[in-house]
């Protein structure tokens, strides 16, 4: 066995594709194909199910991808011990941020990163927080961002920000302002994502406990779009005071609080549980940390 087979191995089991594993690797994918076979026939073993759809790893592959993850990352910690000896860390971290968090922090956090490890480099993607915990899961991403996971043994999870919910409308004359019960919302047609969104699964699930459900127009992912319909009068949204007020023309919603109860998203900084996490990735733990406290009025950051 040698670094390559097993950084191979691990890209493509992760990834469940070669095709994938190539385009991550920028290797071409017959070299990646020989490569996890020689490590197949030294093993003598079969690593992976090969089927039309991609990859799947068997039991063998399985228990060699928590080897491969440890080997490799003992090999990311040398080259991080032996950078701090010129006084730098170095290393790669993946990062996932949900969308709406990422418009607050991705060009802070960046340009923090860049100042304090410019040896590092940082890998950013936006997704639904439900895929981001499937990567950080499977050894795609290092930290992510999520909005209300669930609790769950293979995540470390620490609280960050704290957002109430409100119901957003198109601005009209005369816009009500008083907060709107849960139980109200069940009248009012709502232009919302698809499931598995973070909003869409908390407001089903509260409305559900009190004996309703949501009104559902549309089923719109994406929050430009989604308010872009709310203007034209389609129907409401279910969003953060945060996502209203950073749009290009805020002046055309006006906000109601959703009260009895008050809905909370809430966002958390994520890890998978028992993973190593390496000195460059602490370093960018704090940073995001940081930048959250510069970024968000001291109201929303989560103390406990």
């Amino acid at each position: 066995m040698d670094l390559k087979q097993l950084e191979y191995f691990a890209r493509v089991a992760e990834l469940g594709s070669f095709t994938q594993a190539s385009h991550a690797l920028d290797v071409a994918q017959p070299a990646i194909s020989r490569q996890v076979r020689l490590l197949e026939v030294e093993l003598r073993q079969n690593l992976l199910n090969r089927n039309g759809r991609g990859v799947t790893t068997t039991e063998a592959g399985k228990l060699l991808l928590e080897h491969c993850r440890g080997i490799l990352h003992q090999i990311e910690r040398a080259k991080e011990d032996m950078s701090r000896v010129q006084g730098a860390l170095a290393g790669r971290v993946a990062l996932g941020i949900a969308p709406s968090a990422s418009k607050m922090l991705t060009v802070p956090l960046t340009r923090a990163f860049r100042k304090q490890l410019p040896n590092a480099t940082l890998s950013i993607s936006e997704g639904l927080s439900l895929m981001m915990q499937e990567s950080l899961l499977a050894g795609r991403l290092d930290i992510a961002l999520l909005y209300n996971p669930s609790t769950s043994a293979d995540l470390d999870l620490g609280p960050l920000t704290n957002e109430l919910l409100y119901l957003v409308g198109p601005r009209g004359p005369h816009p009500a302002t008083q907060p709107i019960s849960l139980q109200a919302l069940a009248g009012i047609p709502l232009v919302i994502p698809n499931r598995p969104h973070t909003v869409r699964m908390l407001l089903e699930s509260h409305m559900a406990q009190i004996g309703c459900r949501p009104n559902i127009r549309l089923e719109i992912d994406g929050v430009p779009a989604i308010l872009d319909l709310v203007a034209d009068g389609i129907g409401y949204a279910i969003l953060t005071e945060h996502a209203v007020l950073t749009t290009a023309h805020p002046e055309r919603y006006h906000i109601r609080l959703i009260n009895q109860p008050e809905l909370h998203s809430r966002l958390y900084l994520a890890t998978a549980a028992g993973r190593i996490t390496t000195l460059t990735q602490k370093a960018v733990l704090d940073l995001i940390r940081t930048t959250v406290q510069q970024v968000y009025p001291p109201s929303m950051i989560q103390i406990s």
